[in-house]
């Protein structure tokens, strides 16, 4: 039996990154069982107080990303006292680049999360990528930030609709031996292209498993080797000719493929350079 885990996610915000921050450290120990629990909006009140000692009731961990120095003062020093282990993840970060630059922390909570410019280009782009997926606009590919190609069950639209959260604009385009390429596809710069690929066993496997949940016979020619094989060459042909970068991405989240284009197309955090 696994060991179980608490882990507490406490923000005077939505509490997001703490979550985050806790699933990316947590991901390491496969083999516990932990159980996330997260108290967004936390306020220096009995809630805050019935937290803490549910806290120390569970021998919970807990990480937190309280910018109220009062606050968080409250919750580090509980925490000591009854011998809980925690984390404060944003303060320390703050108080050092105040060292460096000399400034005054605003310390005003929910500032990543506020209705910006930053935020309203990304819907911006989710909506021009849910419209653009999957080839159903061919005018969309020369007025996308990013063009990925692909066949089918290379993770198009998932990371179409990632990277849009990046405030990256994405059309997205099937390819199909027998299925003709719109003429805008030669139009567009090589460098805003990616092409998709994905190993045979991959594909075998989740084309199979496709076939299945649809209620289908697993063993067709969507699922058969030969088959795939011919649409693999026919898109390496296709991205030979278009001279774009090519990722594979068998065995690669979605996170760490998404990571890949940033980098190709130069890309750096949400903001295009």
């Amino acid at each position: 039996m696994s060991q179980r885990v608490d882990v507490f996610a406490l923000s005077d915000a939505a509490g997001e990154t703490a979550v985050r921050v806790a699933k990316a450290a947590f991901a390491q120990f496969p083999q516990l069982d932990i159980v996330y629990t997260k108290y967004p909006f936390v306020k220096d009140d009995d809630q805050l107080k019935k937290v803490l000692n549910l806290a120390n009731e569970k021998k919970a961990v807990i990480l937190h990303t309280i910018v109220s120095k009062e606050i968080s003062e409250i919750i580090n020093t509980y925490c000591q006292q009854h011998g809980i282990t925690y984390y404060d993840i944003l303060n320390p970060i703050i108080g050092t680049f105040g060292q460096i630059t000399h400034e005054e922390p605003l310390r005003r909570k929910g500032l990543i999360h506020e209705l910006n410019q930053n935020y309203f280009d990304m819907i911006s782009a989710m909506e021009f990528t849910v419209n653009n997926d999957d080839g159903k606009n061919a005018k969309g590919l020369l007025e996308a930030d990013l063009v990925l190609l692909g066949i089918s069950r290379t993770s198009k639209t998932p990371l179409s609709l990632y990277l849009a959260n990046k405030n990256i604009k994405v059309a997205n385009l099937p390819l199909v031996p027998k299925a003709a390429i719109p003429d805008e596809l030669w139009r567009v710069n090589p460098k805003k292209i990616v092409g998709l690929t994905n190993d045979m066993n991959v594909l075998t496997k989740i084309r199979s498993q496709r076939m299945i949940a649809y209620g289908l016979d697993p063993d067709t020619a969507y699922s058969e080797e030969d088959e795939i094989q011919r649409e693999l060459d026919y898109s390496n042909k296709i991205y030979k000719e278009l001279g774009c970068p090519v990722i594979n991405v068998a065995d690669r989240s979605i996170e760490e493929t998404a990571a890949l284009i940033m980098e190709q197309l130069n890309i750096n955090g949400y903001t295009k350079s």
